[in-house]
């Protein structure tokens, strides 16, 4: 029997505009619903507007400082925080829209009224960091989530594979020995950070796991380095609920990246890391993605496997192997196992 796959798509996402030939556009958001409707779930998919993050669920990732002079700017007509991150006067409210829309999605994996979620957020969050937005990213919507969760009591792993770093999340959870953060992306690539040895702060030693893949990498070494590695992690860490930081750039065709995944690469994934928490609570937040065709395509695999139907198969999107980047699950495999020897 399919999971009830709820999906949050927060209103008003068009505010944020971030102008004429921006790869963070508002046509990412029609790509992603096309492929929700290319998927056919029926009724075991649902909609919600979800709910803007309060004030105090903001904070607890972002300086209260930081959240102010965000709001200030935009109410101000906005501009650029820096050469790529764009805040107009609606960007505000379009951010904490999407930062809440993990929150409403938690809620009902909650109540029961779904068994995973996902959350068509934009602005994109993982890049942002407790004292700025960047790298398209304003508030980080999956860290927001994260926080509110482990605050309960739970355990959360973070699996990023978007083809950029999250460096926000990284550093948000540096020292948390309760968030468990893997990232699977490329290098060198923006923002250049997530390397091997990167493994976490002092009081979460081992809890930061980073595959820098090279340029050409293919979608079977990101499932061997959840397989061999982020697994076994996993069930030492025993997690109570998955967050996905859900970036569709690696996919071959993507303009900004040059990893060579394919769409059906995506559903494969998001199939094996359901299984990293049985029985668990699973979400997946919208990051990156700036092929519009391709951005549709990895949607409908991905929600495709997070309701539990069959993936239908698309022309050219067979799962792909054969690019280098298995020494990189080799290092980390190595460095891991030094820290527990």
């Amino acid at each position: 029997m399919a999971n009830r796959l709820l999906v949050v798509v927060p209103p008003g996402s068009d505010a944020h505009d971030t102008g004429r030939g921006h790869p963070e556009r508002i046509g990412r958001v029609d790509a992603v619903l096309a492929g929700i409707a290319d998927a056919d779930l029926g009724d075991a998919v649902a909609f919600s507007d979800g709910r803007a993050a309060t004030h105090a669920e903001l904070v607890l990732v972002h300086d209260a400082d930081y959240v102010a002079g965000l709001k200030s700017f935009a109410d101000a007509g906005g501009g650029h925080l820096d050469a790529d991150t764009v805040v107009a006067p609606g960007s505000f409210v379009a951010a904490t829209r999407a930062a809440g829309g993990g929150l409403a999605a938690a809620e009902a994996l909650r109540d029961g009224t779904a068994e995973t979620a996902f959350v068509v957020a934009r602005p994109p969050g993982h890049h942002a960091t407790r004292h700025r937005g960047q790298g398209f990213c304003l508030f980080n919507n999956v860290a927001v989530t994260a926080a509110a969760l482990v605050a309960d009591g739970e355990r959360v792993l973070i699996v990023d594979w978007d083809v950029h770093h999250g460096n926000g999340t990284q550093d948000i959870f540096w020292d948390d020995d309760r968030v468990l953060y893997v990232s699977t992306h490329q290098h060198p690539a923006y923002p250049g950070t997530g390397q091997v040895d990167d493994l976490g702060g002092p009081g979460a030693r081992g809890l930061t796991v980073n595959f820098p893949f090279p340029p050409g990498a293919t979608g079977d070494v990101a499932r061997r380095a959840i397989n061999d590695v982020v697994a076994p992690v996993a069930e030492k860490f025993a997690p109570t609920w998955v967050l996905i930081s859900a970036g569709f750039d690696a996919h071959r065709a993507d303009p900004l990246a040059d990893l060579a995944w394919s769409a059906a690469d995506y559903g494969l994934l998001a199939t094996r890391i359901l299984e990293l928490v049985p029985g668990g609570r699973t979400i997946a937040f919208l990051e990156g993605g700036y092929d519009l065709a391709a951005l549709r395509a990895s949607t409908a695999t991905t929600v495709a496997a997070l309701a539990g139907a069959a993936m239908r198969a698309q022309p050219g999107e067979a799962p792909t192997s054969g690019g280098p980047g298995h020494d990189v699950v080799d290092r980390v495999a190595r460095v891991l196992s030094d820290l527990v020897s």
